[in-house]
């Protein structure tokens, strides 16, 4: 059983050319998914119960017509405004498991659900500690104020990790524990795709203060490509937040990974065109069709079977506090054409060893 927790999925009139829930179901199918869990900023944004209800009825539609019984999962959003937490966190309730978990974005990326005030951020834990709340809180950890965009040189891709600097995560993922810390947090706050590792050193020493309620996932991409993958032409194609990272940092999260210092594997999953890459810059990769080569590249290099199912599954049922008979049985990854996406963006992995 292997679970993607973190997929964007786009589809609905405005994205629909990037992707369809029905393709989406199907790339993560033939990879090997059990199960994948969908980012709430699709536009319209899955922040309300209505819109939600909605995208839950769309889900089930598409894996109809593709005869699987893959899991789909739902991360509800989170906006400043307290009545919306409140009413969020009430669908969480009511609608759990289907609806798995909520997130808040705490600096702005794609999509316009950025919270970047700290004393918001605050207020959104404060409020999810006196509702109770005890579930999964994902976080999207970029701080606004150490965000430097007019650094960034579309002729120079790689200026892309100068605009969003290893610093914006760290103190980013720094406001989150304390916030949970103070707030006395009942839930399980995870900090998505963790890319520095001075990020993973702080969230390590932070576990036993928040009563071990603190994950961490990497993407397949900050494990595996680095800054120097962005110089040359192509190099535009790669740009996605947070940004790849120098190489000595990537071999760092790389051997974390490795030895079990972070608590599970995401794509974010995030496919644009190749055009809309290359003339309007979007952040964002596609990172469904490359999961199983993903999992042959970390047993190749000897990563302990145990672990590895704690990686994929173990580690994020436990967190979510999910069943695992919610998940199907996969007969296994046949993969499909590294190019589903009209570009890969793994292409230069293929020939490298880790």
């Amino acid at each position: 059983m292997r679970i993607d927790p973190h997929v964007h999925l786009r589809d609905w009139p405005v994205q629909r050319h990037k992707e369809t829930l029905e393709h989406g179901f199907a790339v993560a199918w033939k990879e090997g998914l059990s199960g994948v869990f969908e980012m709430p900023n699709t536009d319209p944004a899955l922040v309300s119960e209505k819109v939600i209800l909605e995208r839950m009825k769309m889900g089930r539609a598409a894996l109809d017509k593709l005869s699987l019984p893959l899991f789909h999962g739902i991360i509800a959003g989170l906006t400043s405004r307290k009545e919306q937490v409140e009413k969020i966190a009430d669908v969480w309730r009511r609608y759990f498991p289907r609806v798995t978990g909520l997130k808040m974005f705490a600096g702005h990326s794609t999509g316009n659900m950025g919270i970047p005030d700290p004393e918001a951020q605050l207020h959104i834990y404060r409020t999810l500690t006196d509702l109770n709340y005890t579930g999964v809180l994902m976080v999207h950890c970029e701080k606004e104020s150490l965000l430097r965009p007019e650094l960034f040189d579309p002729g120079k891709p790689e200026s892309h990790l100068e605009a969003r600097p290893p610093e914006a995560e760290v103190e980013s993922v720094r406001d989150q524990i304390r916030w949970a810390g103070e707030s006395g947090f009942k839930g399980v706050l995870h900090i998505c795709h963790v890319s520095v590792p001075q990020s993973l050193t702080l969230i390590e020493k932070s576990r036993n203060s928040l009563g071990g309620r603190l994950t961490c996932g990497i993407t397949p991409h900050h494990a595996l490509l680095s800054a120097d993958d962005m110089k040359g032409k192509d190099g535009i194609l790669l740009k996605v937040n947070p940004p790849l990272r120098l190489e000595g940092m990537r071999g760092e999260m790389f051997r974390a990974l490795m030895n079990g210092r972070i608590d599970w594997i995401e794509t974010d999953h995030a496919p644009h065109t190749e055009t809309e890459k290359r003339e309007k810059h979007l952040s964002g990769l596609p990172v469904l069709q490359f999961y199983g080569s993903f999992i042959r590249i970390l047993k190749d290099n000897g990563i302990d079977d145990g672990l590895l199912e704690k990686l994929t599954s173990g580690n994020i049922v436990k967190a979510f506090n999910l069943p695992e008979d919610l998940f199907p049985v996969n007969p296994g990854a046949v993969g499909i054409n590294p190019e589903e996406y009209g570009f890969d963006p793994f292409g230069s992995v293929r020939l490298k060893r880790y």
